[in-house]
């Protein structure tokens, strides 16, 4: 009995619906609730079968109508290839009588397509760009117009391609002014007057232009080359004359602008030597001005000590008449003594005439030594920088060592002319020393003779 209730448990959880709430309390109930499951159950499998056959059915109609969608394609994909391989027969037999009817015109337009391209990359690199924008986008059609195999170039456009080229050989030889837009330094664009020299330079009043090619403007160069030489005459060309005009032409269409451009000035230069540099022109300026300041008063002693020697009258005010002053207050004494004496008085002005002599010299000696100092600090430098960067790159090797060389051209600057004012000056110095003495020595021999 205990078995047949669990059976009885178990087909009544297989048979009740999920969707049943309520419990069975007897038997008698629970046999109720599994028929009606079974009802329900059947009915529901019933209904599933109508719908699966009626799907059926369904796609069936649908791969018949695909089926016959496939053979309708085949027949038109079929139809279609015939028809492509009859336009490909009719197109190659066109070709063939195009190429036969061009003969020798075909070859004609492939250099003219050649030139065509040539002419637009030059012309968008000349200057003339700036007044003729409109003819690279003429020879960029024409070009493709050549190259497409289907269009001809007409005899317009063939005379406008040549009339093109004739006008830039033309143009190249011209000097002309017009109003193009300049942008300045400060980046705003406005009309301005400007003359082009030939397909070489286009420059403002007093200012060289640049045009780039990338971008279609002309900009004012920030820095213009240094001195009259290039800038002076470019404000002469706004001026018709028949005169001559004497300006710097860039045939390499701005290569040498560029370097002109790059190159410092001597402040700059000067700038690059650094310290050392800055102590090495004091190191000058400081030995030019005493040997300015004693070739000044050498010369003043040397005409004093001539006009001494002319003249009668013993004066105290220059080194000869002192040294006579001293004669004349021992005439009275032996030969040797008057010797010392006069001795005294030469040793006396000796050091007045000799006074910085030796500073000019030393720093003569001392200015290319400290320009040496600055270019072996710059080459230290230099290395460096070849240690972290390689040397792939030649201009940052270029650039160190010039500045390291700067020191010692500045240098020599120095020592060059401090050595020959210590020249002058140290030979004034001994002109006048060797009056002196010269002096001495005789009034010595007459006192002796006297004696």
């Amino acid at each position: 009995m205990k078995n047949f209730k669990i059976i009885i448990a178990l087909i009544s959880l297989m048979s009740i619906p999920a969707y049943s709430q309520q419990s069975a309390n007897t038997i008698d109930q629970l046999l109720d609730r599994v028929q009606q499951g079974k009802l329900s159950d059947t009915k529901e499998n019933q209904q599933r079968e109508t719908e699966f056959r009626q799907k059926r059915d369904q796609q069936e109609r649908m791969l018949a109508d695909a089926e016959t969608t496939k053979v309708n394609e085949e027949i038109r994909s079929s139809e279609l290839e015939a028809l492509f391989e009859a336009n490909e027969a009719v197109n190659n037999d066109l070709q063939d009588t195009l190429n036969e009817r061009l003969g020798a015109l075909k070859e004609l337009f492939g250099v003219m397509q050649q030139v065509a391209g040539d002419a637009r990359t030059r012309f968008d690199n000349s200057v003339t760009n700036v007044q003729y924008p409109d003819r690279t986008m003429f020879l960029e059609d024409l070009a493709k117009k050549i190259g497409s195999n289907s269009k001809l170039p007409s005899i317009a456009e063939i005379e406008r391609l040549w009339f093109m080229l004739q006008q830039e050989m033309t143009e190249s030889g011209k000097v002309v002014k017009f109003t193009a837009d300049v942008i300045d330094t400060n980046g705003a664009k406005s009309p301005t007057e400007v003359v082009r020299v030939g397909l070489f330079n286009i420059v403002a009043d007093g200012k060289y232009l640049n045009y780039s090619p990338e971008t279609k403007n002309v900009t004012e160069i920030p820095r213009q080359p240094e001195g009259r030489r290039f800038t002076g005459s470019t404000s002469e060309l706004f001026n018709p004359s028949d005169e001559k005009i004497a300006f710097g032409l860039d045939p390499t269409l701005g290569g040498v602008l560029a370097s002109l451009v790059a190159r410092p000035n001597l402040i700059e230069r000067v700038q690059q030597g650094g310290i050392v540099g800055y102590l090495v022109i004091l190191l000058g300026l400081f030995g030019v001005s005493i040997a300015g300041q004693r070739w000044f008063i050498l010369q003043a002693a040397d005409k004093a000590v001539t006009a001494q020697l002319e003249s009668s009258t013993i004066s105290d005010d220059n080194a000869l008449g002192r040294v006579l002053g001293v004669y004349e207050n021992n005439k009275s004494v032996d030969t040797d003594t008057l010797e010392l004496k006069l001795a005294e008085a030469v040793f006396k002005e000796t050091p007045e005439l000799n006074k910085g002599l030796l500073i000019i010299k030393v720093i003569s000696v001392v200015a290319p030594l400290m320009g040496l100092l600055g270019t072996v600090t710059g080459m230290i430098k230099t290395f460096q920088a070849i240690t972290l960067y390689g040397t792939g790159d030649p201009k940052l090797m270029a650039g160190g060592i010039s500045q390291a060389l700067v020191t010692t051209v500045l240098g020599l600057t120095v020592a060059i002319p401090t050595t020959l004012l210590h020249t002058i000056v140290s030979g004034r110095s001994r002109r006048v020393t060797q009056i002196i003495q010269e002096q001495a020595a005789g009034i010595i021999a007459n006192h002796s003779e006297k004696s």
